[in-house]
Parts: structure tokens; C-alpha cells; sequence
């Protein structure tokens, strides 16, 4: 008799079967294969470690060279160095995953009058185009497998609106309707969507804010945390990229066949509001 994790992979889409799931089981993606963006630092690089220590063969993708080095040295995974703005560039990926995580992005803080038309650009091309073509290219197999999972790093900001991040927002808030549709054209083949929404996570963009957060806001760089991240969300503290981690290991893992086309607040309260 198949144990309850080859019911969950082996019933299709469409079959009365009733998938029965382990809830004490360790998540096993042994077999599965994922691609990870943005998996150099951060975010990305605890999702990749992750999901290479629940089995999966993973696709660490960056542009940061030695900061993928650095995680291949942490985790059994395989890297490519890729620029993930270089829309053309995208065909040249791994396309047969079962898993896509969509994690890559910047972020830039200024006035809308004031924002450069060239970083608006660069950063919807990065954070919402990308991760439709990635998506494209990658639901063929998904649809062939009859299996696929694809969680899309979003942000609260996917949810709330900030003053001085008209990219990031209008990037987030995009990429929450993209994941919607995937949800409804995919959940019939036995592929899931789903966003993550944290608040500002402990990670090198969120460091990297606190300068252009204190310029903006004329504040210390000393009070950007308290003052301005922290301000919206009940629990005082930054999230932890293992925390997001987690959550994505979750929705990739056979309790969540179910879980699509919905987003999951990380948020520290902020959205309770």
C-alpha cells in the first residue's frame, strides 16, 4: 500500500481519490526540483537551503557571483549567475521545475516627481515581468508532471501602500493579481500559486533602506528602524528570512494542496490595521 506522501503526488487532478497527508511527517520534496531567484542572500538564500534540506534538487539563481559561491558552500544546491532584469536572458533557465520561487528584488525610495523613469523600469521588469515569463516558461512541465508549486515572495507592501515606493508597490501589487490568475488557470493541473507578505525582513535590501529612509524621512539612519519599519507592526521586531523560509517549505510540502491563490501575511500586524 503507497504511503500517504505517494497518494498526495500520484493522485490526479481530477481523481475522486482522497489525499490523505501525515501531519507529523517531515515535508519530503525528494524528487521534486525547484528554481529560486534572488537566492544569493537573504530571502532567497534560506528558501534555497530549505528546500535543498527537504530533498529538492535546487536552482540557486543571482547575479551576485560570490554571494552564491558563498551559499553553494552552505547547501547541496547548484547555482547560476544570471542578471534576472535581462527579460531575454530569462529563456536561457532551467525550465523543468516543479517549484518556482519568485524572490528577486530591489528597492528605491524617492518622490514620484523625483523617481528615475529608468530605475521605475528596471524594477518592474525585475520584480513583475521576470516573474511572469519565469512562470511561463516553467508551467508546461508543471501541466505535464500534473504537480507544481509556485510562491511568489511578495511583500506587505503586495497589500498597503507606502509614500516614496511607487516601483516597489506598484511591482508588488502586480505581482499579487499575476499569482491570482496562475492560481485559477493552474489549480485545475494540479499547480498552486500563493504570495508570502512580510514586513521588512532582516535581509540586505531591507539594510540597505535605512540611508535613503533617514534622507527622506530627515531623520538619524540611528531611528529609521523604530521610527519608520517598525511603526506599523505590533510585534517590535524584523522578520527573519528562516521565518519566510518556513512558510514557503509549508506551501510546497503535501498540506498544502488546497492552500492557492491566497496570500499569507508575515507582517507583524501591520495589515490589521
Amino acid at each position: 500500500m503507497a504511503d500517504a506522501r505517494t497518494d498526495a503526488r500520484d493522485a490526479a487532478p481530477d481523481s475522486p481519490t482522497r489525499v490523505r497527508t501525515a501531519v507529523n511527517e517531515p515535508i519530503d520534496l525528494t524528487g521534486r526540483t525547484a528554481l529560486v531567484t534572488g537566492a544569493a542572500s537573504g530571502i532567497g538564500a534560506s528558501v534555497a537551503k530549505a528546500l535543498a534540506d527537504a530533498g529538492a534538487k535546487v536552482h540557486a539563481v543571482d547575479r551576485d557571483e560570490q554571494g552564491l559561491a558563498a551559499l553553494a558552500d552552505s547547501a547541496a544546491l547548484s547555482t547560476i549567475t544570471a542578471d534576472l532584469a535581462d527579460l531575454d536572458g530569462l529563456a536561457d533557465l532551467p525550465t523543468e521545475v516543479d517549484i518556482l520561487v519568485n524572490n528577486a528584488g530591489i528597492q528605491h525610495v524617492s518622490p514620484i516627481e523625483d523617481f528615475p523613469l529608468e530605475r521605475f523600469d528596471l524594477i518592474l521588469d525585475l520584480m513583475l515581468v521576470s516573474p511572469f515569463r519565469l512562470i511561463r516558461q516553467s508551467l508546461p512541465h508543471m501541466y505535464d508532471r500534473g504537480w507544481g508549486r509556485v510562491v511568489n515572495i511578495s511583500s506587505v507592501h503586495g497589500l498597503r501602500a507606502s509614500a516614496f515606493k511607487s516601483a516597489y508597490v506598484t511591482a508588488k501589487h502586480g505581482l499579487e493579481g499575476l499569482s491570482k490568475v496562475v492560481a485559477l488557470e493552474g489549480g485545475p493541473r494540479g499547480v498552486t500559486s500563493t504570495c508570502i507578505n512580510p514586513a521588512y525582513v532582516r535581509t540586505p535590501l531591507v539594510e540597505k533602506q535605512i540611508a535613503d529612509q533617514a534622507r527622506t524621512h530627515g531623520i538619524p539612519e540611528s531611528e529609521v528602524v523604530e521610527k519608520v519599519m517598525l511603526a506599523p507592526v505590533a510585534v517590535k521586531r524584523l522578520v527573519e528570512p528562516d521565518e519566510v523560509a518556513a512558510l514557503t517549505l509549508f506551501l510546497c510540502g503535501p498540506a498544502s494542496g488546497s492552500v492557492n491563490g491566497t496570500s499569507f501575511s508575515m507582517d507583524g500586524g501591520w495589515t490589521a490595521h
